[in-house]
């Protein structure tokens, strides 16, 4: 009985493991190089000109789908909870120093419009940095409490970039616990926020599927002050509740003051837009503990009424 074939090497490689010798064709190695350079020769899943082409976007939809969803499969993660908030409100030492700064330039050139409105916007922004503390104290009370009932035990997802979600993501990393971040490829340069877990940060080319993935396994949403990300995020999710496309979750407006004065929702229920009942799909809330007790009860309370009905 002949010993098991190597299964990597032959003893005598096979004809095609080698070209043509130059002494049959003098020309023959020119001409496989030129055959093995053309796009035609490479492998269609390493051939990113083919895969870009507009007939290949439904794979391409598949491979946004499938890389982070077998991902978080393998490493177990099954609930999170989302956290969106501008990139733009920085921890409150910077935004401090941004202050400083411009006040500073100002004063060398107290004429100039346009650093007087610099100016009001970072105090603005200088206002509301405290909630960068507040994202990240979140982030690590979610992380680091145990299960709770109708709850179990939560993962800190965010869209991977700076400001609010930057702080979530911190605030896990705080408690040594994991924490995902969904960035999606934009036309100009970008950076993750350097306290996602490696190897649960990815990169979505289509915002719909990046969209998909941060509701597949909610247990809640949590939004921070922000601007057009943030309200398209949540307001896709309320309506998605609304319409009862999804299983309601417990959705939190952190910074009331701030979502009153963006959104008028009392306006749009007196203008007959939406019901009196669509108010009671979220609350606000002001602390990172008020967060996380309200994400609590919600599920707690939701948990009884699913078992009285059972």
């Amino acid at each position: 009985m002949p010993a098991p074939a190597n299964p990597h090497k032959r003893r005598k490689p096979l004809p095609w493991c080698q070209p043509k010798s130059i002494e049959e064709d003098p020309e023959a190695l020119q001409r496989v190089h030129t055959i093995m350079e053309s796009p035609s020769y490479r492998r269609s899943d390493q051939d990113i000109d083919f895969l870009a082409r507009d007939e290949l976007r439904g794979v391409r939809l598949q491979l946004d789908y499938f890389k982070t969803e077998l991902s978080l499969e393998q490493q177990g993660i099954d609930q999170t909870i989302v956290v969106f908030g501008s990139t733009r409100i920085c921890e409150p030492m910077t935004a401090k120093s941004r202050v400083e700064c411009l006040t500073a330039e100002l004063a060398r050139d107290a004429g100039n419009a346009e650093l007087k409105q610099r100016l009001a916007i970072a105090e603005r922004v200088l206002a509301k940095s405290h909630y960068y503390d507040v994202a990240r104290e979140f982030g690590r009370l979610a992380s680091e409490a145990a299960e709770c009932p109708g709850l179990g035990k939560c993962v800190v997802m965010t869209g991977g970039g700076p400001g609010m979600m930057e702080a979530a993501n911190r605030g896990a990393f705080d408690a040594g616990a994991t924490s995902v971040g969904l960035n999606i490829s934009l036309p100009h340069e970008q950076y993750p926020n350097p306290y996602v877990t490696p190897g649960l940060c990815f990169s979505f080319h289509y915002f719909a599927l990046r969209k998909m993935q941060f509701l597949l396994r909610a247990k809640a949403l949590v939004a921070f002050p922000g601007g057009y990300g943030t309200f398209d995020e949540l307001f896709g999710v309320l309506t998605l509740i609304q319409t009862r496309a999804i299983e309601p979750i417990p959705v939190v407006l952190v910074g009331e003051s701030y979502w009153r004065g963006a959104v008028d929702i009392d306006f749009m229920v007196e203008e007959g837009v939406i019901d009196p009942e669509d108010r009671e799909l979220f609350w606000f809330a002001e602390t990172a503990q008020d967060i996380w007790d309200g994400i609590k009860h919600w599920h707690a309370v939701n948990a009884s009424a699913d078992h009285t009905k059972s």
